[in-house]
């Protein structure tokens, strides 16, 4: 039996709710070409995220990857922490960093 690597898909997007237990909402924002107009328009959907250690906060900008399905809407994992939200001390990111 072969073992046959697959690559999962990646997205970034950010933080916009964290209110369940281990669990977080991530807005990803992508821009397409309206066919007829030719306008570029932002689409823009919501991913359940499985957060293992309730690291992120709300406005954090991460990037989800692919996984097994955890729920019946949770399909995907933080995978990292891109950017932090802005209105944080240095005291509150040298403690998540670690």
């Amino acid at each position: 039996m072969e073992s046959i690597q697959t690559r999962k898909t990646t997205k970034i997007g950010v933080v916009v709710s964290n209110k369940a237990k281990k669990t977080v909402t991530v807005l990803v924002e992508r821009p397409i070409r309206h066919h007829l107009y030719k306008k570029i328009i932002k689409k823009r959907k919501k991913f359940l995220a499985h957060d293992e250690y309730e690291k992120c906060k709300v406005g954090d900008m991460v990037r989800i990857i692919e996984t097994r399905p955890l729920s019946k809407r949770k399909r995907w994992r933080i995978q990292e922490i891109v950017g932090l939200s802005p209105s944080e001390t240095e005291k509150e990111i040298e403690e998540r960093k670690e």
